[in-house]
């Protein structure tokens, strides 16, 4: 066994232990007079200071050593003293290390043999730290998240710091999202990035364990500026049996199957290194297990893709379908809710001339083309004429751009209390003043606001069923569209009102106000050129066309979700009680006020019912899972990766290896702690002494005379 040896952090601070001759000193020189001799006058004598000479002796040794022993330690609490182990510090160690590890748990990870080999490779790595290294351990799928932290590991103890990381690590899975490695890379970068402001001489790494699929989404590497000093080591695991087949949906977001359609078309793949050819593709049955009838027989070569149709039944109710023939199953199923398109019909109420180009009516007709999933019925009338009931009851929409008569206000009250939903667009405040009776208010305070150049959204709220379909990054961005005027209203007195968005000075540009059942939204600025580039920005058709699914009767529900999207979902109305069913787990609660389900971890039928409807949402797996073929290592390197050897890395010197190591071993045991409380316990003994004789001096001399 190594033996143990005292060492000093700070060994200079001894030096001050040769203050231990000043005590010693002023017992020397210190002179003291027992007998006290009464004399006539000292007028004569010359003064003279005390001297040390052969004559003078030590006295009160126990004193002396009390007060010797309290500077002795305190500067050895001062040097910072430490026992090290012989075999601690080896100047031939390997440098001090800084190591992120990323683990993939994503949805291809699944397959066999892949996260028991990632477990041990991560594990191995955890457990050949030295006492200087840093170890972190982070899991990504579509997103990053931290694991095992740096301070965590700092925090524990040395012998500890394996085991806790690895207690962490045991309890991942696999999960079902996509491998977006660019966006994992990117944050640990990023995370090493502000750690590396703290000082730290060694390597600075990013080590990936993952399958290296070749569906890892790399796009978000191609224009990150990746920070100096730290390198990225790649270590893939394999799988017990090489190749993959899967399925997908032959179907987009705007090319959706209905409930009319007799075909469905999904795209079966095989990877490369696939070892089987020949597979069965059919509708399966309601419990998930076999097929609902006859499947169809599929030969493709590895490598290959190919697209099958096949027949809707019309005798039964289908929702997945199924592949069989593969040994890896994890995407061997797709799900499907044929959505029923939304038929409504809305009436436009504005003095706009319908032949006329660059009017509001005239972008609004353009932006409700009949699609797969909606179809709106248009219809326009001037606020003024006469209003045929019949058309204003058929209706589930009403877009208001001009003023109203009070008479036509209070009859859309009348509507929207139904369930249907009123839209503001005012060209004037006349406009916007003229709904007070829609509102049943006594007024509306509003007023011209005139930009000095122009306004833009500032606030927008992405969790409301009507901007949704925005809230992925790619199509959040609403800072293109200037506004050239708007009518600014105070809606503080407005009960229930709900700013949906805000301009850049907070005045509020959309805002939703309930009425019983149904809904008013007032965009306080127009579309049309005079107030606004909306009408020519590419976020008008999809928000006309949200704003009408969002009214539907039969709300507007796609097929197009994947895991880990957030699912739309309309409020409840009446205030009926729903329940959110999630594959796989018991029913839950859903509340009558959200309108989101947030999270969505696995691929299934979602399903919210409540007494009045059920909807149903099917999650699928991102195609691009069952792209297992490895990922060539140079195509990340082709992106600026820094990738490194495992071996590779700056080099510290012996002498900052030893002082790192000491530092680290002198900050697990404070032996200071102690050696401070020794010279205060010290202290305290020697003033107990020094009074005791003092008093018995005193009273030595008080008997004497």
């Amino acid at each position: 066994m190594a033996s143990e040896f005292m060492s000093f952090l700070a060994p200079l601070f001894l030096l001050g232990a040769a203050a231990v001759a000043l005590p010693v000193v002023f017992h020397l020189i210190r002179r003291t007079t027992k007998v006290r001799t009464r004399f006539s006058s000292l007028l004569f004598l010359s003064p003279t200071p005390p001297r040390v000479t052969r004559r003078s002796r030590l006295e009160d040794l126990l004193l002396l050593l009390l007060r010797c022993l309290a500077l002795v330690l305190l500067a050895f609490g001062f040097a910072r003293p430490f026992l090290k182990d012989a075999t601690s510090i080896d100047n031939t160690a390997a440098a001090p290390k800084r190591v992120l590890h990323l683990v993939d748990t994503s949805a291809s990870m699944r397959r066999q043999g892949l996260w028991d080999n990632a477990l041990a490779q991560v594990t191995r790595s955890l457990r050949s730290a030295n006492p200087t290294d840093e170890m972190a351990v982070w899991a990504f799928d579509r997103q990053a998240r931290p694991v095992f932290s740096f301070a965590e590991w700092n925090a524990a103890s040395a012998g500890e710091r394996s085991a806790l990381a690895e207690s962490r690590l045991r309890a991942l899975s696999p999960g079902w999202g996509a491998t977006r490695l660019d966006e994992a890379l990117t944050t640990a970068a990023e995370a090493l990035a502000d750690r590396s402001t703290q000082s730290f001489s060694g390597i600075q790494r990013i080590v990936v364990v993952s399958d290296l699929q070749e569906g890892s989404h790399l796009e978000g590497l191609q224009a990150f500026d990746w920070p100096k000093g730290i390198d990225v080591a790649v270590e893939p695991v394999k799988p017990a049996r090489p190749g993959n087949a899967g399925i997908q949906l032959v179907a987009d977001s705007n090319q959706l199957p209905t409930t009319t359609q007799t075909v469905v078309r999904v795209r079966v793949v095989n990877a490369p290194d696939s070892t089987r050819g020949r597979f069965e593709v059919g509708w399966a049955n309601p419990s998930g297990n076999g097929f609902l009838g006859t499947a169809e027989e599929v030969q493709l070569p590895a490598g290959m893709t190919k697209v099958v149709a096949l027949n809707v039944p019309t005798h039964a109710q289908v929702s997945q379908v199924l592949l069989t023939g593969d040994d890896e199953d994890f995407d061997n199923r797709a799900y499907l809710v044929p959505p029923r398109m939304a038929a409504i019909s809305a009436v436009y109420f504005g003095n706009d001339r319908r032949e006329e180009a660059g009017s509001a009516y005239y972008f609004l007709a353009r932006a409700l083309p009949p699609t797969g999933r909606l179809a709106v019925k248009l219809a326009a009338q001037k606020p003024t004429d006469p209003v045929d009931t019949k058309t204003l009851a058929d209706a589930r929409i009403y877009f208001v751009a001009d003023a109203l008569p009070a008479s036509l206000a209070t009859a859309l009250r009348l509507q929207v209390a139904t369930g249907k939903t009123v839209v503001v667009a005012p060209r004037n405040t006349a406009a916007l003043a003229s709904i007070a009776p829609l509102l049943q208010a006594s007024t509306v305070p509003v007023e011209e606001a005139a930009p000095k150049s122009y306004a833009l959204l500032g606030t927008l709220d992405f969790q409301h069923p009507i901007l949704a379909p925005f809230a992925d990054p790619r199509f959040s961005d609403f800072a293109r569209i200037h506004f050239w005027k708007y009518r600014r209203w105070d809606v503080s007195g407005q009960p229930g009102a709900n700013v949906v968005a805000r301009f850049d000075n907070q005045d509020p540009a959309l805002v939703e106000i309930p009425i019983e059942r149904g809904r008013v939204l007032v965009l306080t600025s127009g579309w049309h050129p005079d107030d606004s580039q909306l009408a020519l920005s590419t976020k008008f058709v999809p928000l006309i066309c949200s704003i009408c699914e969002f009214t539907a009767e039969e709300p507007v529900v796609t097929t197009a979700w994947r895991v880990g999207d957030p699912l739309p979902v309309p409020p409840a109305t009446g205030g009926s009680v729903r329940t959110l069913k999630v594959p796989d787990q018991p029913d839950q609660p859903f509340a009558t006020g959200q309108t989101q389900i947030a999270d969505t971890p696995r691929p299934g039928i979602y399903e919210v019912t409540s007494s009045e409807t059920t909807l149903r949402y099917a999650v699928n797996l991102d195609g691009s899972e069952s792209r297992t073929a490895v990922l060539p290592v140079e195509s990340l390197e082709a992106l600026g990766t820094p990738l490194r050897s495992p071996g590779a890395g700056p080099q510290p010197d012996p002498v900052r290896k030893q002082q790192l190591a000491a530092a680290d071993a002198e900050n697990r045991q404070k032996l200071w702690r102690w050696l401070m409380i020794a010279t205060l316990t010290v202290l305290l003994v020697e003033s107990a002494v020094a009074g005791w004789k003092s008093r018995r001096i005193t009273a030595t001399g008080e008997a004497t005379a």
